[in-house]
């Protein structure tokens, strides 16, 4: 892995096809004063401000920063990094936490809008009461493994999650799964109905007034396998697809080799969203738990 002045860059302990990078105190330090000239409202409304946050983080690295980004995230093998400060201090707050994640993001693609949030991010919290319309902000469901974008008419080639803050919790680990990974991928992916049309739609909390249709499975340029799945929006048109879709959750659920790992408050978690799939394991019950995410989505930058 290469070495980047003001980084540590690590394989992450629990799996070898994630990157690990930490950023040192001394290079945060360097952020504070480019991330103070825009406030979020500026951020927000001028995109072209998205850009000049990112340059500034790429800068102090002499560019080899989004060089490393783009290798991982496009990279079959790999295909996720979380990157994070190496410390918390009085600095890192959720101001600066959306500034970085912004910086992240905009060094890998282009983000899309976000109709949940009406905004290129979407911030969010979980707590121990929830009236909510999915498995979201619901703290003691397992929410199953899933890709983004899976409703949407843009294309989401990556996505980034962001732990913002979190108090009292117990549990509400990330569970991610590599396609290469997953015991079951070949005899689903190789099932014909897996690469039929199946509609998908969104509950009204997502602000998505229309419904696509694409197939669970495609082929990348080498003819591996890519998955666009969430378990909550499809809507089978027959009982082939209704039991494909039920063994395709139970294979997901059942695999033995899920990554677990607990994000610390202040990283991101960014993801290949073609062969990366993503979800939470339920937290502990607490009237006092709390925890907020912050989500950005997108397509990666055209050469």
């Amino acid at each position: 892995m290469k070495d980047i002045q003001g980084f540590e860059i690590l394989p992450h302990k629990q799996s070898s096809r994630i990157v690990d990078i930490k950023i040192k105190n001394e290079t945060i330090e360097k952020l504070i004063f480019p991330f103070k000239k825009f406030d979020l409202t500026a951020i927000e409304y001028k995109p072209f401000t998205r850009f000049t946050i990112a340059k500034s983080l790429d800068d102090l690295t002499h560019n080899k920063l989004s060089i490393l980004l783009n290798d991982i995230i496009r990279n079959r093998e790999l295909g996720c990094f979380i990157i994070g400060p190496e410390n918390q201090n009085s600095n890192i707050n959720d101001t600066f936490l959306v500034k970085l994640s912004t910086a992240v993001s905009y060094l890998i693609g282009n983000p899309n809008h976000d109709s949940m949030a009406g905004k290129y991010y979407a911030r969010f919290h979980v707590k121990h009461e929830d009236k909510s319309d999915s498995y979201l902000r619901k703290a003691y469901t397992n929410m199953d493994l899933h890709t983004d974008g899976t409703y949407v008419k843009e294309v989401t080639d990556w996505l980034l999650m962001t732990k913002i803050e979190e108090r009292n919790v117990e549990g509400g680990e990330t569970a991610m799964l590599h396609l290469d990974d997953w015991e079951y991928c070949d005899e689903l992916f190789n099932d014909p109905i897996g690469k039929e049309n199946f509609v998908w739609s969104s509950p009204k909390s997502k602000n998505i007034d229309y419904k696509v249709e694409h197939p669970v499975f495609t082929e990348d340029e080498s003819g591996k396998p890519q998955i666009s799945y969430i378990d909550q929006f499809p809507e089978p048109k027959n009982m082939s697809q209704g039991t494909f879709l039920q063994k395709l959750s139970d294979c997901l659920e059942e695999s033995k080799n899920k990554v677990i790992t607990k994000l610390p408050v202040g990283s991101a978690i960014v993801a290949n969203n073609y062969f990366w799939l993503h979800g939470r394991r339920p937290f502990k019950e607490n009237k006092d738990l709390s925890r907020e995410l912050l989500r950005i989505r997108g397509s990666f930058f055209k050469n």
